[in-house]
């Protein structure tokens, strides 16, 4: 028996990953554990759980894999700041503190965090490094269900690659080309994040989900920033931003090109205007993904392409590229940020430079990416008793019966089942469900449940053999990675006062069957459930079927804005006392909202910074 962990860190999205024989065993973020957002600290938390899942000690480990070469990245920066000299020098001033002190000096930083998790862990030989970009390749293409295949990479930046190509066949994963930086999609869709007041790394979702309220009006303006070839490749002009040398994405001379200042978040209030630059910055980012995807299939002839990288976290995009029907199948890492590269590094390590055969899975590796903790009745029991939370213990079918009636009767419900999901997506692990016939459901979820913007849409979680009734989409989108349309007869046309609206004021229009679950511009991401990789949640969304004639939930992350999905039965309940949600499922324990103590109930709304 051989072990790998795989370790991401110090960047942001912490994670750890364990592999037996090649085989994923269990994968976390430390964000889960420690409850801050997109944590980027060692993953202490994830690698205990990850060992404790495998009943390991890290002495027993047989290898250990960092997910990127720091001498690289270091190199990058300090190129970066010499070529751009004098400009860079505030941001150049500030970083190598922390590079000289702990950064650059990684294997030995790592060494020691090992030691102090393990005082048996003495041997150095174990340690290992692969390169960013190799790591988010490898994730994409060795959990995927080919034996050959075009592996897309997109982010910010590695160690100097932004944009990678590889050929992955069997066990091996050939890097053919590469953009580099400044030139970046991920950076260039980072930049308008800034620009229209969200949080880089954080609210690129935001920005994804407020483009259908505008329109691209601003799409020449934006090629004055990049140059974009026939075939995909980039570059960006570095007159306008500042990431490279600042500590800021763009500059006053961006604000000009497009005629206002960076919108501040606690002042001002969203526009059309932000909405029409995000619909713009939306499809520059698909025009430059499908070229991509049109002259790599053009260029290798392969049939499957494998997407991972921040940028693969863009589903409209990978919607786009599918509808294309550039390749006959795309699977997508569903940790495709820099989570998913723990993975990657370990997968990359036991096939590429370990050369193992190579099992392919044709259902799903990836166990549905149910990857995470778990808990036993008695545990989840234990741990609301200590809370002093009022339940009832019932059989999974009456369970299973009352959530269905509960959901078709417009309730909102905190569902906590099984093993936690690996990557940003809850996939009916840790949810929160609702009806997505109710008109009201999307608008409530947002305002009273997650405490977040009115305009953010929700994914419908559909039963995998109802999908192409209710979709344009014939392929399975189970990691909630894919964007499609609303089937026409499901749909209703706008009148012709409801077309003449503009912005927030399209919300509150019913647009079809399922409204909760319907964006404004009639798609919705969609996640497929199959009894395979989900049993409980597949039989509840049967059940919902069966009642309403409905094969559909509405399927949130189970937290609210600003906070890390729940992880432990403790985090659920608070959750649950902190929101209007009315039910909570965990495991077979059932509570209603009504029944529970008034004073355990949370102000809720403060507990997390913004996001």
């Amino acid at each position: 028996m051989k072990s790998i962990l795989g370790i991401s860190a110090f960047y942001h999205d912490s994670a750890a990953t364990l592999l037996i024989d090649g085989k994923i065993i269990a994968a976390a973020q430390e964000e889960r554990f420690t409850r801050i957002k997109h944590d980027s600290s060692y993953p202490t938390n994830a690698i205990k759980f990850v060992l404790k899942y495998a009943k390991l000690n890290l002495s027993d480990v047989d290898h250990i894999i960092f997910f990127e070469k720091p001498f690289l990245k270091f190199e990058r920066l300090l190129e970066t700041y010499v070529g751009f000299a004098p400009k860079g020098f505030k941001s150049f001033a500030k970083a190598m503190p922390i590079w000289l002190k702990e950064k650059l000096f990684q294997k030995k930083l790592l060494f020691s965090r090992f030691k102090e998790q393990d005082q048996k862990f003495i041997d150095q030989e174990k340690m290992f490094f692969s390169e960013h970009h190799l790591s988010h390749a490898a994730s994409a293409f060795f959990p995927s269900p080919f034996e050959e295949a075009i592996v897309l990479t997109a982010d910010g930046v590695g160690e100097w690659a932004t944009t990678t190509v590889a050929i992955g066949k069997n066990n091996k994963l050939d890097i053919k080309k590469e953009i580099h930086f400044p030139h970046s999609l991920g950076l260039l869709y980072s930049a308008f994040t800034y620009y229209t007041g969200f949080k880089v790394n954080s609210g690129e979702y935001k920005l994804m989900g407020l483009a259908p309220y505008g329109k691209a009006v601003f799409v020449d303006k934006i090629y004055k920033l990049i140059d974009i070839k026939d075939d995909g490749t980039f570059r960006l002009d570095q007159n306008f931003f500042e990431y490279a040398t600042g500590l800021k994405m763009t500059n006053n001379k961006f604000d000009n090109l497009f005629g206002e200042k960076r919108r501040n978040p606690k002042k001002e209030k969203l526009t059309q205007f932000h909405m029409d630059i995000a619909a713009s910055i939306q499809k520059v980012t698909e025009e430059i993904m499908i070229k991509l995807a049109r002259s790599l299939k053009k260029e290798y002839n392969l049939e499957n392409l494998c997407l991972a990288g921040g940028v693969a976290l863009n589903c409209v995009a990978n919607g786009k590229i599918l509808k294309e029907k550039i390749f006959k199948n795309i699977w997508i890492q569903p940790a495709a940020g820099d989570a998913g590269g723990s993975l990657g590094a370990a997968l990359a390590l036991w096939y590429i430079e370990q050369n193992n055969p190579r099992k392919i899975n044709l259902n799903d590796s990836m166990n549905g990416s149910y990857l995470g903790p778990e808990y036993n009745q008695n545990e989840i029991a234990d741990e609301l008793t200590n809370a002093g939370a009022i339940f009832d213990i019932i059989s999974e079918d009456e369970l299973l019966e009352k959530t269905a009636k509960d959901l078709s009767n417009g309730e909102a419900i905190g569902w906590f089942q099984g093993r936690m999901e690996f990557g940003p997506r809850a996939l009916g692990g840790r949810s929160i469900l609702g009806d997505p016939r109710s008109p009201e459901m999307q608008k409530n979820l947002n305002l009273k449940v997650k405490y977040r913007e009115s305009f953010r849409p929700f994914a419908p979680s559909i039963l995998k053999e109802d999908i192409s009734e209710w979709f344009n989409i014939s392929s399975e989108s189970p990691y909630m990675l894919i964007v499609a349309e609303v089937n026409k007869d499901k749909c209703f046309k706008m009148t012709q006062e409801q077309e003449k609206l503009f912005g927030i004021d399209k919300l509150n229009i019913k647009r079809s069957d399922i409204p909760a679950v319907t964006h404004v511009d009639y798609s919705a991401r969609i996640q497929t459930v199959n009894i395979e990789t989900n049993p409980r949640y597949f039989k509840l969304i049967s059940k919902f079927k069966k009642l309403t004639g409905c094969p559909i939930l509405v399927n949130t992350s189970f937290n609210v804005r600003g906070e890390p999905i729940v992880n432990t039965p403790i985090d659920a309940f608070n959750c649950f006392m902190g929101t209007e949600l009315d039910k909570l499922v965990i495991g077979n324990c059932y509570l209603e909202k009504k029944k529970q103590n008034i004073q355990l109930k949370k102000d809720y709304k403060s507990n997390f910074e913004l996001d």
